[in-house]
């Protein structure tokens, strides 16, 4: 297992900054991030699709050849912020197929997509399930052709019960899991569990580490906080173990969404800190 980075650990300095967030005195291009995440020494990154400045071949040929020669594997992320919708957006769906050329310029293998969003979440699952369902089964005939496997996120939408349905559903090779650790936490679906439930299915990963900030109410989607790997709710050792005993050896790619006041404007540290418990972890599985 290996151990990598998501490029909206830096949403703040890409532009996307939340309400309840101050805006940072500098910001970053993609070459920033991936200077970063060199820096870091990390195995691999997700590229947030929002966060790529261009998606031309020649561009997306450049980021390919840095990142093949500083030996950083990658995923192309795309989905942010709504995905499919609940399986309700066509345009959507369309753009996301159009994603599978950029994803293969820059040399991944692997696609984080979204099929619906916290917006979502209180709308009729099973519904939601079944037009995704219909919508995969027609994706996963373009990821076979371009060879991209799409790893589908646990986007503050369903548990894992309900991912694992959907993947039934599809019934394709080509349709996997983007496993986030925080976002179980914030649908009240146990982690490690999750883990064991969906592991042979996990492709990618954002492992994210929350606390309960008290200040918001219960139902404010980051009411769970994210913190550095250890100092939160989630077990992640846990997790780590049960998607090795199911054969993962893929990236845990760190993500950090909405920073916990007590480490606000500190993402690099937090960042740092969190590989540093990432690389323990993997040493001891």
């Amino acid at each position: 297992m290996k151990v990598g980075i998501d490029s909206y650990c830096y949403h703040r300095y890409f532009g996307e900054v939340y309400d309840h967030q101050v805006r940072p005195s500098r910001t970053w291009s993609l070459e920033d991030f991936i200077k970063r995440a060199k820096e870091l020494g990390v195995d691999g990154v997700s590229l947030e699709s929002c966060f790529v400045p261009r998606v031309d071949k020649e561009y997306l040929s450049e980021v390919r050849g840095v990142l093949d020669e500083a030996g950083i594997d990658r995923v192309w992320a795309w989905g942010h912020p709504d995905g499919l919708e609940g399986g309700k957006n066509k345009k959507e769906f369309d753009k996301m197929l159009g994603n599978f050329e950029h994803a293969r310029d820059v040399g991944a293998t692997i696609m984080r997509v979204t099929g619906s969003s916290l917006m979502f979440r209180n709308e009729p699952h099973q519904e939601q399930i079944e037009r995704l369902s219909r919508m995969f089964e027609t994706a996963v005939k373009t990821a076979a052709q371009y060879d991209i496997k799409m790893a589908i996120e646990n986007h503050i939408d369903f548990n894992s019960e309900e991912i694992l349905q959907l993947l039934k559903n599809v019934g394709s090779p080509y349709l996997g899991v983007n496993f986030d650790t925080g976002n179980f936490i914030r649908v009240l679906d146990d982690p490690v569990k999750a883990a064991r439930k969906l592991g042979k299915h996990v492709l990618a990963t954002h492992v994210k580490d929350v606390k309960v900030l008290e200040s918001v109410p219960a139902d404010t989607w980051y009411f769970f906080s994210s913190v550095p790997v250890g100092k939160g709710l989630v077990d992640v050792k846990g997790v780590a173990s049960a998607l090795n005993d199911a054969g993962f050896d893929g990236c845990l790619a760190l993500e950090i969404d909405s920073l916990h006041p007590d480490y606000a404007g500190e993402e690099d540290k937090v960042v740092q800190e969190s590989i540093t418990r990432l690389r323990a972890i993997v040493k001891d599985l």
